[in-house]
């Protein structure tokens, strides 16, 4: 053989490897690390249908399991012809890295950050009827009740180490009260536990419980952000009574590290051409969600700032899970 045909034939085998990791058989799957009906599985779901018709099928995986860690894991360490991109979270970026002693990967060197979804609050929400009952109208009134009643009632969560649990360790903290915690497996149990009266509150992403506050079911006592929400606008921040509590949820889309940069460009361009279509900004609107422009690089520093922030936190609240 040549050394002109062996050249031109290397040529031929590199143009093909390049086109299999840019341009997989496999169609584009979407991988959340949740349970499916949350406002993560949610939003995916709106974002797969809405890209599709720049990157083709996109199938909808959940896979939950330990705080989120084992979807973004799978993800991490997934082949580059496996074509998956992965619905990240706070928790599985900037949180659980610092919560869980055996972390399975690094959130800022296995990913690439492609778009950042959405910035939602927080709220804090009690079961209507039973608020009514003790006389618990406002913040301040639960902390009053708390503080007379120390160790006495419980609030649940989504999961130990989930946003919900530091939120209400920090909220305990920053009061100066005792309750217990209950975690479920995901936000819907914990709501559901909620509506049954099994805990007091819970401090719940602000698309998954706004059916229920709007239905009259729960009460919102406050938001976690510093400022109010447009969707609850007569709630107030929790910060207006509790000084220095400001703690909001966020998620977006992330792919490998190994996925090559045109890839990267190319598929956050159509997902944030997704999230900002007519369509796409309706159906977040009815979740309460207004979508981020934020993509690549400036998510990018984003994330490492969540993940500092979350940092010290986590070690000042000594949350730990084995």
């Amino acid at each position: 053989m040549s050394l002109r045909s062996l050249l031109f034939g290397v040529g031929l085998a590199c143009l093909a490897a390049s086109a299999l990791a840019q341009n997989p058989s496999a169609p584009l799957k979407l991988v959340v690390p949740y349970p499916a009906g949350g406002p993560l599985d949610t939003s995916a779901r709106i974002l797969a249908e809405g890209a599709a018709a720049q990157l083709g099928a996109i199938t909808v995986e959940n896979k939950p399991g330990a705080g989120g860690n084992t979807g973004a894991d799978q993800v991490a360490k997934a082949s580059k012809t496996s074509n998956q991109v992965l619905m990240g979270a706070v928790a599985t970026h900037a949180v659980n890295p610092w919560l869980y002693k055996n972390f399975p990967y690094n959130p800022l060197k296995d990913f690439k950050p492609l778009v950042l979804v959405a910035r939602t609050p927080n709220v804090l929400v009690v079961n209507a009827e039973q608020a009514g009952k003790l006389g618990i109208k406002t913040t301040p009134d639960l902390v009053q009740y708390l503080k007379k009643n120390p160790d006495q009632l419980k609030y649940g969560s989504g999961g130990n180490g989930s946003i919900g649990h530091i939120s209400a360790e920090m909220f305990k903290s920053l009061t100066n009260t005792k309750m217990g915690h209950t975690p479920f497996q995901g936000s819907k149990p914990a709501l559901a536990a909620l509506e049954s009266g099994q805990v007091l509150l819970v401090f719940d992403n602000l698309a998954s419980a706004l059916p229920q506050i709007q239905s009259g079911k729960l009460l919102a006592l406050g938001v976690t952000t510093l400022s109010r929400n447009e969707a609850l606008p007569n709630v107030p921040s929790i910060n207006e009574s509790v000084q220095g509590f400001n703690v909001s949820t966020w998620f977006g889309l992330f792919a490998p590290a190994t996925l090559p940069d045109a890839d990267a460009r190319r598929y956050a361009t159509a997902f944030l051409n997704a999230m900002q279509s007519p369509a796409g900004k309706e159906k977040f609107k009815k979740m309460g969600i207004a979508p981020e422009e934020l993509t690549l690089d400036g998510f990018a520093q984003f994330v490492r700032s969540e993940n500092s922030k979350y940092e010290f936190l986590i070690r000042a609240a000594k949350i730990k899970i084995d």
